[in-house]
């Protein structure tokens, strides 16, 4: 997959290398520079990431990183993805070509094979826990910034804007020492930020329009533009939330670096809020596929179908089974599954018959088709604890969609070696020979 032009400029960087550097990156849990330094100092990792000798010099920079993850995206991770599971599935026999003809031939729907376990989950920014005073603070000195960098560049004509930083600051201080605050206490100090952003909101307004009336360029920077609306916009959602007094409003900021994350209610018993970007995941025979990323909630329930049908497209034929739990189990879900001759592991809508005649296999069956769906769950904590798909540390929107996108290929490809045994590479670094060898030896010293 070419994402760089061979024509013009400096030649790029193997593609070996770069998928080398971020599997080793998400293995080992490194940052970026932490990945450059591991491998300059590995001789294992540089022959894994496709260098012919061993040198002390970085593979390159760690800024690259960034440009990475920008370049290749979560589409070119989903494209592997599925790559994996095709050859997986090749081969296993599920997708025989002379059973694909013969079905052809007759016209018949391929046979309902396989099963497909599906669930949905948030993968966690790695950001400072929101609350409506922090964020007015932060967002009141980051305007307070803005306006003694225009009147700077205005020259420093005239008074400059009044903003009462010395005395917020000093209740801002005394308000966040107390451990118990009580709802007056909290009312207040977010009706002082209110007034503060409001008044340095009109400063700047009034220096922009002095700019604007002397001919001169915009003064303020991209990145300066960017925080001056987010903010705004911030300020109207607290202020309408502080006259309905509610603590709720659609499309709420919770991070003014990064505009884009959203509040995930999930109601679970470590934390019933959660802050990032909700993942509708599958697992295919073990492998993930990441079937919908989205920053907003929604309900998971409603993507059944087109689960299914992705699974359709990339195998040939619908699953035997679908494996969920109860909110993907609707009417319109059991009615589509029904007529497709779908069976799921959910108990049937309605009062349950008094006597239902079960046999003992059927029982047996019924509870271990049930405990199956529990292996996404694991895939679940395999990525957080592993591989810190929860503490996504990416700043960009496109940048943490592939970093989320990243970590499932990596559990992915490891899955598939360890499965088919296709890769010793992988088996050299990861296991107990890298663990055990933290010294370079030369000229065979084994004292080294």
């Amino acid at each position: 997959m070419e994402v760089m032009d061979k024509r013009m400029g400096r030649p790029g960087v193997s593609p070996r290398t770069i998928l080398g550097a971020l599997i080793i990156k998400h293995i080992k849990k490194l940052d970026d520079r932490g990945v450059i330094e591991e491998i300059q100092e590995n001789p294992y990792m540089q022959y894994f990431v496709g260098l012919k000798e061993f040198t002390t010099e970085p593979v390159f920079d760690p800024s690259l990183f960034v440009e990475i993850r920008k370049r290749i995206g979560k589409e070119a991770f989903d494209q592997m993805n599925e790559m994996l599971i095709k050859s997986v599935t090749e081969k296993k026999g599920k997708a025989s070509g002379k059973k694909k003809d013969k079905e052809a031939d007759d016209g018949a729907d391929p046979t309902n094979k396989g099963k497909l376990q599906i669930d949905a989950t948030v993968a966690d920014q790695y950001i400072k826990f929101p609350t409506d005073t922090n964020l007015m603070n932060e967002g009141r000195k980051k305007l307070e910034k803005i306006i003694d960098d225009l009147y700077e560049k205005k020259g420093k004509e005239g008074s400059k804007p009044r903003t009462y930083r010395r005395k917020l600051d000093q209740a801002f201080l005394s308000y966040s020492k107390k451990r118990n605050k009580s709802t007056s206490s909290v009312r207040k100090m977010k009706r002082k930020l209110l007034e503060s952003l409001a008044r340095d909101l009109r400063h700047i307004d009034k220096m922009l329009d002095e700019f604007d009336k002397q001919g001169t360029s915009f003064p303020l920077n991209k990145k300066e533009l960017k925080y001056l609306w987010v903010i705004r916009l911030l300020y109207e959602q607290q202020l309408e939330m502080y006259a309905k007094r509610t603590h709720s409003i659609e499309d709420r900021i919770v991070n003014i670096h990064q505009p884009y994350v959203r509040p995930i209610v999930r109601g679970k018993e470590k934390s019933k809020t959660e802050f990032g970007a909700k993942l509708e995941v599958s697992l295919d025979n073990g492998f993930v596929r990441l079937d919908k990323l989205g920053w907003d909630a929604y309900n998971e329930g409603n993507l059944l179908i087109s689960q299914v049908e992705s699974y359709r497209a990339l195998h040939g034929h619908y699953p035997e089974l679908v494996q969920a739990d109860k909110i993907f189990a609707n009417r319109e879900n059991r009615r589509w599954l029904k007529e497709r001759g779908i069976r799921i592991t959910a108990a049937p809508l309605g009062r349950p018959p008094k006597q239902e005649k079960l046999t003992y296999y059927q029982k047996r069956k019924r509870k271990k088709e049930s405990a199956e769906r529990n292996a996404i769950e694991g895939k679940f904590g395999q990525a957080k604890n592993g591989y810190e798909l929860n503490r996504i540390r990416a700043k960009l929107q496109n940048t943490s969609e592939s970093w989320i996108s990243a970590i499932l290929f990596v559990i992915n490809l490891l899955k598939y070696e360890k499965e088919y045994f296709l890769s010793l590479i992988l088996r050299l670094i990861f296991g107990k020979i890298f663990l055990r060898t933290e010294l370079i030896c030369i000229n065979g010293n084994k004292n080294c």
